[in-house]
C-alpha cells in the first residue's frame, strides 16, 4: 500500500505551511508503482527491474498529460517570479528551456520560497537516481551558502569563518560514529574547509586533545574506497580516531576552531534491561558503551534507588532496535521491562514517647541501647530534621549521634513498601544505658527500631512523584488528549495557543505516563508532541496504594484514617 502522492502535497502545504509543488508525478501507486513523470523535461522513467536500477526514458501516457501540465504550469508560476532574469523573457510571451527552468526552480529553493517534491520507493530503491540529480539541480552547494562559522576554543563569543576551499586551514565535523566488525571505530566527518591526508594528526578541538587518522574512506553504501587524501565539501570516515564523538569539531592545532555542534533532543521514553544470563551481564555492558557512543540520543544510566540499568530514548521503536541491536551485533540476549517509580514514604501525623529498644546477653559483655522519641511530618521539601532533646544525661552524649545514624540509615526503608521516608522531624527526648553494655552499635540499632516504630504510629501515607507534562498538539485532537489525560489521574492546568497548536499543561503521576508517547503519537496521528519534568511528591490515592504495595512486597496496610 502507497501513500497518495497528490493527498500528501497537500498535506505538506496545509499542516506544514510549505509551498510544496512537486517536480515529479507517479506512475501507479502501490504495487502498480512502476515510474515517474518528469514535469520539468516532460518525460516518463520507467523502471525495468525490481530495485530500480534500470530504465528506460519515453513519452508521458495520455492519460495524464493535461495533468502533468497543470502541475508544470504552477510549478512555472511560482519559481520564475523569483528569477530576476528570466521574467522578463518569461512575461514577454517566451517559453523557457528546461535548463532555464531549472534555474529558476534552483533560484526559489535557494532562497526558501518554494520547495520540490519528489517521488519514489525507498523499499525498491525507485526515484533514487531522479532524486539525486534534484540534489545536484536545485540544492545550494558549499559556494552558494555563507561561509561556515565557529568560534575559538575557551573564547565563544570570539567568531571566526571557514571559507570552503582546499586551500583554507583545515576544519571538519564529527557526525556519526559507527562500530564496524573489521576495523573498529568508524569517524564519519564532513570537511569543511582544506583537506586532510591519510596518516595525518588532528586537533580535537572540543575537547582539547591531539590524535592520528590512521586511513580514510569513501564509504558507499555497502562498499568502500580508501583514500590518499579529502578536500573541503567531502564527506569521508576516518579509522583510529580512539576519542572522538559526535558533535567534535576535527582542525590543524596551530589553526584551531569549534564549529557550532548538533544539539540532540532529549530522551522521552525510558525502559529497564537488564541480561537474561549471567554470561550476558558483561556483554550488556559493553555493548551500551558501544551503542550510546554511535547514537547521541540514546543514553543508559543506573538508577541509584532501584539499582536498575535504564536505558532512554526517543521512543519505543527507537528502544526495541537497540534492544535488537545488542542481540545481533553483540550476541546479548536482554530483558526489558518498565523501570519501577521512585515512590516516597512519610507520615501525616504526630507520635509521642515512642520506645527502641535493644538489649542482648549472650555471656560476657552485652548489648544495651534505649531510646525514646517523638515523631511528626516537617514541610515538604524540607527532608529528616532530627533534635536533640535529652536532659540530665540519661543517654551519654557520645551515644547520640549514633542514634541519629541509626535512624537516618533506617529512613533508607519505609515501613509500608520499603520506599525511602521524607520530609519528617525527630526529637530524641528520653532513654536509658548501662555502664557496662552500652555501646555505639546498640545506640544505633535502637535508634533504627524506635524509628519504625514510631512511622508505623503516625499514620504513614505512601508518595509518588508528579511530573508537569506539557503537550503540543493540533486543535483538533485536543479533546482526545485531555481525556487520555485525566484518565492517566492528570489534572489539567490550563490550554494555551502557540504558533497556531495548542498547548496543553497538566500535572500527571509519573506511573501513569509509560508509553504516552505511543498513546499520544496515535490519538493524534503523530502529529503531537509532549514533555516532562519532575514537580514535586504527592499523596497516592487509596484505590492504588494496595496494588503498589503488594507488587513491592509491603505488609503494612494503611487504615482508612491514615
Amino acid at each position: 500500500v502507497g501513500a497518495d502522492f497528490g493527498n500528501v502535497v497537500e498535506m505538506m502545504k496545509d499542516r506544514l505551511g510549505a509551498n510544496a509543488y512537486p517536480v515529479q508525478y507517479p506512475l501507479g501507486e502501490g504495487e502498480l508503482f512502476t515510474g515517474v513523470v518528469d514535469i520539468v523535461e516532460r518525460k516518463s522513467i520507467i523502471y525495468q527491474d525490481e530495485m530500480g536500477s534500470e530504465f528506460t526514458e519515453g513519452d508521458i501516457p495520455d492519460a495524464l498529460k493535461v495533468k502533468v501540465e497543470e502541475l508544470r504550469q504552477e510549478l512555472l508560476e511560482a519559481a520564475i517570479e523569483h528569477d530576476d532574469d528570466l521574467i522578463e523573457k518569461y512575461l514577454g510571451g517566451e517559453e523557457l528551456t528546461n535548463d532555464e527552468f531549472r534555474h529558476c526552480i534552483r533560484a526559489a529553493t535557494i532562497k526558501g520560497v518554494i520547495f520540490p517534491v519528489f517521488c519514489g520507493s525507498a523499499f525498491k530503491n525507485k526515484g533514487v537516481q531522479a532524486l539525486l540529480d534534484g540534489v545536484i539541480d536545485y540544492l545550494p552547494s558549499p559556494i552558494d551558502v555563507a561561509a561556515i562559522q565557529g568560534h575559538l576554543p575557551q573564547h565563544n563569543e570570539t567568531f571566526e569563518t571557514r571559507e570552503a576551499n582546499d586551500d583554507a586551514p583545515f576544519s571538519a565535523l564529527a557526525f556519526k560514529i559507527a562500530t564496524d566488525p573489521y576495523v573498529g571505530k568508524l569517524t564519519f566527518f564532513r570537511v569543511y574547509s582544506g583537506s586532510l591526508p591519510s596518516g595525518s594528526y588532528v586537533y580535537n578541538s572540543t575537547q582539547g586533545r591531539r590524535e592520528r587518522v590512521g586511513r580514510i574512506l569513501q564509504m558507499h553504501a555497502n562498499k568502500r574506497e580508501e583514500r590518499d587524501e579529502v578536500f573541503a565539501g567531502d564527506i569521508a570516515a576516518a579509522i583510529g580516531l580512539k576519542a572522538v564523538k559526535t558533535g567534535d569539531t576535527l582542525c590543524i592545532e596551530t589553526d584551531q576552531i569549534i564549529l557550532e555542534a548538533m544539539k540532540f533532543p532529549e530522551p522521552v521514553i525510558a525502559v529497564a534491561i537488564e541480561p537474561r544470563t549471567k554470561a550476558d551481564q558483561d556483554k550488556l555492558g559493553s555493548g551500551l558503551a558501544k551503542l550510546t557512543e554511535e547514537d547521541p540520543t540514546f543514553r543508559v544510566h543506573t538508577d541509584p534507588e532501584t539499582n536498575q540499568t535504564i536505558i532512554s530514548g526517543m521512543g519505543e521503536l527507537h528502544l526495541e532496535i537497540i534492544v535488537d541491536r545488542l542481540k545481533r551485533e553483540f550476541n546479548v540476549e536482554a530483558n526489558v521491562g518498565r523501570p519501577q517509580v521512585a515512590y516516597r514514604e512519610t507520615i501525616r501525623s504526630r507520635a509521642e514517647k515512642i520506645e527502641g529498644r535493644f538489649v542482648r546477653q549472650t555471656g560476657g559483655r552485652g548489648q544495651y541501647g534505649h531510646v525514646v522519641i517523638n515523631i511528626e511530618p516537617s514541610k515538604p521539601g524540607t527532608g529528616f530534621i532530627f533534635e536533640d532533646k535529652v536532659r540530665g544525661g540519661v543517654i551519654p552524649r557520645e551515644y547520640i549521634s549514633s542514634v541519629e545514624a541509626g535512624i537516618r540509615e533506617s529512613l533508607d526503608s519505609g515501613v509500608l513498601a520499603g520506599y525511602p521516608i521524607i520530609d519528617l522531624k525527630v526529637e530524641l527526648v528520653d532513654g536509658s544505658y548501662h555502664d557496662v553494655d552500652s555501646s555505639e552499635m546498640a545506640f544505633k540499632i535502637a535508634g533504627s527500631l524506635a524509628l519504625k516504630n514510631g512511622v508505623r504510629q503516625a499514620s504513614p501515607v505512601l508518595l509518588e512523584p508528579v511530573m508537569d507534562v506539557e503537550v503540543v498538539t493540533p486543535a483538533d485532537y485536543m479533546g482526545d488528549i485531555i481525556g487520555d489525560l485525566s484518565a492517566r489521574r492528570g489534572k489539567v492546568g490550563g490550554m494555551t495557543e502557540r504558533g497556531g497548536a495548542r498547548v496543553i499543561g497538566a500535572s500527571v503521576p509519573l506511573g501513569e505516563m509509560f508509553s504516552y508517547s505511543t498513546t499520544l503519537r496515535s490519538l493524534s496521528q503523530g502529529r503531537a508532541v509532549f514533555t516532562m519534568e519532575f514537580a514535586h511528591y504527592e499523596e497516592v490515592p487509596h484505590s492504588k496504594v494496595n496494588e503498589i504495595m503488594a507488587a513491592n512486597g509491603g505488609t503494612h496496610r494503611r487504615t482508612d484514617n491514615a
